[in-house]
Order: structure tokens, then C-alpha cells, then sequence
């Protein structure tokens, strides 16, 4: 333990974040840098509980206290270690886990938590800059393939620990570049790329052979991956987009989100888009409030929309901890993303009835009306109205993985919510075939990706070998 009166003598301090201003006219992450100095004091209010509660908060484990107290020391290149222990990438997680570590801190019962996430960034970033972060390279090979179907953070987590081991991994991506959502989902403003690109140069060193342009199931037959690899891990992500079966859901202009955001991603890195999805000028309706709305909200300030309203079906949530969330669980409560800040009209317990358009077939009004609910969001009567729309985004989450082409043709079970079935060591009903991440949890975060990557891999190691020596 750091200092053992710390929790009482500092205060929760984070990271400014940049002018509002000055943000939304770059594609930047959105933080001031924050001084080594007061880090430390962060690490210090860690009061090194007898029983972390944040271990089970975190779902990769992270051994929070004890990089706490080793950043409160300065012993950074001990404190990257334990990081690294659990977590193969925590420049990821630092900056876009929503941190349900911190709502688990027993300091966070009367207290503002330990601010787990940002000392989490800073010492991966000071590991970076020292250049104590190199390749890992296993002491022997097995002679077993495994290949990896998406390059999603779970399909990255489950290659590097794989290679790690000792296997040859091959990570079959279907997008041009490598990274899956964390690439062409993410915005820039939340996650630089460059961070995925020093991650891929490692892994390259460590062996991870990496294929673009491989769309398993339709460029590259089932078949083929089923002859050439001793296993296969499915971490192809849950990308089947809820959809919003209302009249005038044809009009042009309505759009799903992860059609719109790809296409910013790539602009940002340099590409040429044609007929892109764009703001720019426009009024924007956003129907979803979760992280992916937030993000087409954030885009949509950058590419200078017009005006921009956000909608939830859900009704607003309460600002402190519901009681039916104590902690140490999540809290049901609201939160405000740096691209609330920015701007736009933001509601609840709002539903979409139609949509029409002009006489070219472009999207003009949108019409809805206020619900009250759950579970059945009946109708207010007499609260209807509508609103001028040029551009709409559906933002409501999604159902599963993509069944046709790679999951049709492997011919694995599906749970009741289409995800891929798997039993308690991660393999789908096809011997061989694992799944991880959203592809066997459905749509989820960052952090539960690369715990599950990692728990596959320990899987796939042990049916490979007979035994492992990974950890979870």
C-alpha cells in the first residue's frame, strides 16, 4: 500500500479534456496530458483493500493495487509488468473501457473511486516511451496451426497469447486493415490508430502471421481453413445490426451506424471514399443512446452537422446509482460522453413510428412518440411529434455474428440470442472450433474481448497439447 492515509488526503483528479472548440475540429484524442506527479497522488488513494472488490470488477483480473501502489512509487517498469500480466493491451482498454473497475472500488462506496483507468493508460504509455514493451517470443514451436477469424481485440488477445505459446497462428481479417471494430468502428477522437499499428508490429516479431483482404466463408472457403489449421477460434465479432422495421425505413438517407463510422475511420486514414455518408450540413437524428450513438453524435459534430438530436427508447436514467444497481455491480445511472459535451439535443423514452420523404425518395421527417415503459413501452397518448431530418442513424445495437458464409458453412449450434454455443472451455459444438468476444457473448466491451480472447486461447492450447500453461 502506497500511503495508508492517501484515500484521505487526495482528491479524484482526471485528465482535462481539450476545448470543446478546438476538438471538434481535429479527429485527436480529446485529452490534456496529465502530470506524472499527480498520477502518483492517484495511485496513493488505492487503499489496497483486504478483499479488491476491482478484481471482479475487471473481466480481464487486472491486479489493480498493486500497480496502484508501484505507480505511487515510481516503479513504472514493475508496475507494466503486473499490467501486462493480464491484460495484452491496455493502451486499448485505458482509453475506451467505460471502467467497471472503478464502480466496483470499495473507496467508490462514499468516495470518488480510484481513477484505475487513466493510471491503467499512463502506465502502458510511460511503458511505450521507455521502450520496456518488445516482442515475446516463445521458447519453442509445437507444430500446431491455429487460425484466428477476426482481428477484433479478441481475436488479437487469442493470437498473441496462442503464438506466445508456441503455435503458429495465422488472423484471417476481412477488412483491408487489421483491428476489426477497434480500426473501423472506434473514432479517432477515442482511439488513435497508430496504437494498433505498434501492437501489430509486435506481434509480426512474435510470429502472428496476419491476412487482410480474407473474408472467410466467401473469398476464402470454409474447407480450406477447416484442411490447413488444427483449430480455428471464432472472434468475427457480433456485426448484425438491430434493425427498425417502421414505414419508410427505405427512404435514402436512413443509415446504420456502422455503415456511417467505418467510412470516417477510413477517411482518417487517409482513404478515398466514395459517396461517403456525411453530416456535413445536415440535421441528424441518432436513435440509440449507448456508445455507438455517442460515437455517430461525436462524428457527426467533426464532419459540422447542422443540427444533431441523439433518441433512446429507455427512459432516462437516474444521475446517481440506481438502487437496483448497488455497488459493487454496474451502475444504472446516466453518463455523459465527451460527445454530449460537444453539442446536440439528447431525449428518452423516445419511438421512431415512421419516416417520409420527398419526392426522390430521400428521408425528410421523422415522426415518433413518447413511451412509457419497460417492459412494454405502451404509447403516450397525445404525445406525438416530429422533426426535419436529412440524415438518420441507427444506432440500437446488434443481434449476433453474421450467420451466412463462415458460421453457416463451420455448421455450429447457436444459442437462444444467435451467438455461437459454446461449452465452459470455449469450444462451439464442431470439435476444434472455438469461439470468443462478441462472437459467444454477443455485443459487449472492449475489456470482456480480450478477457474472453484469452480464455480461448488457454482452451485452444490445452486441446492442442493436452495440458496449458497459459493463464486465464
Amino acid at each position: 500500500m502506497g500511503k495508508v492515509s492517501g484515500f484521505l488526503e487526495y482528491e479524484r483528479e482526471v485528465p482535462a479534456r481539450r476545448p470543446v472548440e478546438e476538438r471538434i475540429n481535429d479527429w485527436f484524442e480529446i485529452y490534456h496530458p496529465f502530470p506524472e506527479e499527480k498520477i502518483k497522488l492517484q495511485g496513493a488513494r488505492c487503499m489496497d483493500c483486504g478483499i479488491p472488490f476491482c478484481h471482479t470488477g475487471c473481466p480481464v483480473s487486472n491486479i489493480i493495487p498493486d500497480w496502484n501502489d508501484l505507480v505511487f512509487r515510481g516503479r513504472w517498469k514493475e508496475a507494466s509488468r503486473v499490467l501486462h500480466a493480464t491484460n495484452n493491451f491496455p493502451e486499448f482498454t485505458g482509453r475506451i473501457c467505460p471502467a467497471p473497475c472503478e464502480a466496483a472500488c470499495v473507496l467508490g462506496i462514499n468516495e470518488p473511486a480510484v481513477t484505475i483507468k487513466n493510471i491503467e493508460k499512463t502506465i502502458v504509455d510511460r511503458a511505450w516511451e521507455s521502450g520496456w514493451i518488445v516482442p515475446d517470443l516463445a521458447p519453442w514451436k509445437t507444430g500446431k496451426r491455429v487460425a484466428v477469424v477476426g482481428s477484433g481485440p479478441a481475436g488479437l488477445a487469442a493470437a498473441q497469447q496462442l503464438v506466445r505459446a508456441g503455435h503458429s497462428v495465422t488472423v484471417f481479417e476481412k477488412a483491408d486493415r487489421i483491428g476489426g471494430l477497434l480500426r473501423y468502428g472506434i473514432p479517432n477522437f477515442k482511439m488513435e490508430k497508430h496504437l494498433i499499428d505498434r501492437r501489430i508490429q509486435q506481434m509480426r516479431f512474435e510470429g502472428v502471421e496476419f491476412v487482410v483482404n480474407a473474408h472467410i466463408g466467401h473469398s476464402i472457403p470454409v474447407d480450406d481453413i477447416r484442411r490447413d489449421f488444427d483449430a480455428i477460434v471464432l472472434a468475427c465479432g457480433a456485426e448484425l445490426p438491430r434493425n427498425l422495421d417502421v414505414p419508410g425505413r427505405e427512404l435514402k438517407g436512413i443509415h446504420f451506424a456502422m455503415d456511417f463510422l467505418p467510412q470516417s475511420n477510413r477517411v482518417c486514414e487517409g482513404d478515398h471514399v466514395a459517396d461517403q455518408i456525411l453530416a456535413t450540413g445536415k440535421r441528424v437524428v441518432i436513435i440509440g443512446g449507448g456508445d455507438t450513438g455517442a460515437d455517430c453524435l461525436g462524428t457527426s459534430h467533426r464532419q459540422k452537422a447542422a443540427h444533431i438530436a441523439q433518441f433512446e427508447l429507455l427512459p432516462k436514467p437516474p444521475d446517481t446509482r440506481a438502487p437496483q444497481t448497488p455497488w459493487p455491480l454496474w451502475p444504472m445511472q446516466l453518463r455523459i460522453e465527451s460527445s454530449h459535451e460537444e453539442g446536440g439535443h439528447r431525449d428518452w423514452s423516445v419511438s421512431t413510428v415512421r419516416f417520409t420523404g420527398d419526392a426522390h425518395g430521400n428521408v425528410k421527417r421523422l415522426h415518433a412518440i413518447r413511451v412509457a415503459g419497460p417492459p412494454k413501452f405502451e404509447a403516450v397518448p397525445g404525445t406525438e411529434f416530429d422533426m426535419d431530418v436529412d440524415l438518420v442513424l441507427l444506432a440500437m445495437g446488434f443481434t449476433g455474428p453474421v450467420r451466412n458464409g463462415l458460421i453457416e458453412d463451420l455448421g455450429v449450434k447457436l444459442d437462444i440470442r444467435g451467438n455461437v454455443a459454446t461449452d465452459d472451455r470455449y469450444m462451439s459444438s464442431e470439435p476444434g472450433v472455438f469461439a470468443a468476444g462478441d462472437t459467444r457473448r454477443g455485443q459487449s466491451l472492449v475489456v470482456w474481448a480480450i478477457a474472453e480472447g484469452r480464455k480461448a486461447a488457454r482452451a485452444v492450447d490445452e486441446f492442442l497439447m493436452g495440458s496449458t500453461k497459459l493463464p486465464e
